[in-house]
């Protein structure tokens, strides 16, 4: 009797090419072998060995190489399974269903562990790629962010990371009580979520230093925004604050920003601000004073220094100016932030021209005290002294701040 798979010979090549014709026109040569490993297998019911394992591996990462999806990778070798199964000799020559079903079992052994081991070369390769690209980003964000390499070739290789230096960009740092590494869990968080609301040509976010950086065109200040919101869903209670450049036109542009955000962060420690985002226009005083210590040593010294040999030392005067210039002169609100009678502060307010020879009630002399205050807040003083300065004045007699301070 002549089965009626005598017509259809156990062609290889032909069953190869109509797998990948199957497959969405995949490249039979990704098969190489496997229907001759099935053949064996078919009829010795024994499992791949280790080196067609490796062939396989080698074949996934091939196909990854060469850009061609997992999927319609897999998709070739089932296709494979089914179209051959028929005209495997095996299962031609089989006398029994016991028979047939032992071949069954060995053809699918073998698929599972042919594509297990295509899987592991793909995700391999795959893996090498993303750690090559990984590397390329972080090579690109520090000659970015040091302003190291030719600005011409940075601009280009910008390109590919979604940025087009020849606009606007600004910088926002993030600080938080833990650092910011590249693919830890917040990092990883704040990433997707501002991905999935911004375009990458719109948002870069990468973790620099301790601090996580978004990088965002001049114009995209909503980044911004949804940057410290998603900052607060991912960190909850614990401290952090956010430092934000100005946006700077071309490479060095970048550089520029990430540096007044930093400063601004550096600002915010100095002066003890409690606010969860700093924009560094809003801080250009605290900067053109934080850029020169001497002067502001001197400065403090002139001003304040008589302010520090009254009893009770100069802090609550500090104080009171502080909260006199933050209130626009009020006395009374100044009173109410201080739990202290408007007489009180009154008080202070005369004690400190008297000692300084400045008038915090005098537009003229208002200015010259104001930026003394800033200083000594920048310097810490005078809990903190200075190396360059003793920010003293000579003893004098009766300098003393009585129960009304």
């Amino acid at each position: 009797m002549t089965s009626r798979h005598d017509h259809q010979p156990w062609d290889v090549q032909f069953l190869a090419a109509q797998a990948a014709r199957d497959a969405g026109g995949v490249p039979p040569a990704l098969l190489d072998g496997y229907l001759s490993m099935l053949d064996r297998v078919s009829r010795t019911g024994g499992r791949l060995a280790r080196d067609e394992l490796d062939s396989r591996r080698a074949l996934g990462t091939r196909a990854a190489e060469e850009g061609i999806p997992l999927r319609s990778l897999i998709d070739l070798y089932l296709s494979a399974n089914w179209l051959c199964w028929q005209h495997l000799p095996a299962v031609v020559s089989a006398s029994s269903k016991d028979q047939v079903r032992d071949v069954a079992e060995a053809i699918m052994r073998a698929a599972d562990d042919a594509i297990v081991a295509l899987a592991d070369g793909y995700e391999h390769a795959q893996l090498l790629v993303l750690r090559q690209q990984e590397a390329e980003r972080r090579e690109f964000i520090d000659d970015l962010l040091y302003g190291r390499g030719d600005l011409g070739h940075l601009a280009e290789r910008a390109e590919r990371f979604g940025l087009r230096l020849a606009s606007g960009y600004l910088v926002a740092a993030a600080k938080a009580d833990q650092p910011f590494t590249d693919g830890d869990v917040m990092t990883r968080r704040t990433e997707s979520a501002l991905l999935a609301r911004f375009d990458t040509r719109e948002v870069l976010v990468t973790a620099k230093d301790g601090l996580l950086l978004c990088i965002v065109p001049g114009a995209t200040t909503p980044a911004i925004d949804e940057f410290a919101r998603q900052l607060e869903n991912v960190l909850g209670t614990r401290p952090w604050q956010v430092g934000v450049g100005r946006p700077h036109p071309g490479p060095g542009g970048i550089l520029r920003s990430y540096q007044e955000a930093r400063t601004a962060l550096e600002l915010a420690r100095s002066l003890a601000l409690d606010t969860r985002v700093l924009h560094a226009g809003d801080l250009l005083i605290f900067q053109v004073l934080y850029r020169d210590r001497a002067a502001i040593i001197d400065l403090v010294d002139t001003v304040l220094g008589p302010l520090d040999q009254t009893r009770g030392g100069a802090q609550p005067l500090l104080d009171t100016l502080s909260a006199y210039f933050a209130t626009g002169g009020v006395a009374a609100e100044t009173a109410r932030r201080l739990f202290l009678s408007v007489r009180a502060v009154t008080y202070r307010l005369d004690r400190v021209a008297r000692l300084t020879g400045y008038d915090p009630r005098r537009p003229s002399q208002r200015f010259t005290l104001e930026a003394a205050v800033l200083g000594a807040r920048l310097l810490g003083w005078p809990a903190r002294r200075t190396s360059t300065a003793s920010i003293h004045a000579p003893p004098q007699a009766n300098n003393h701040v009585d129960g009304s301070s």
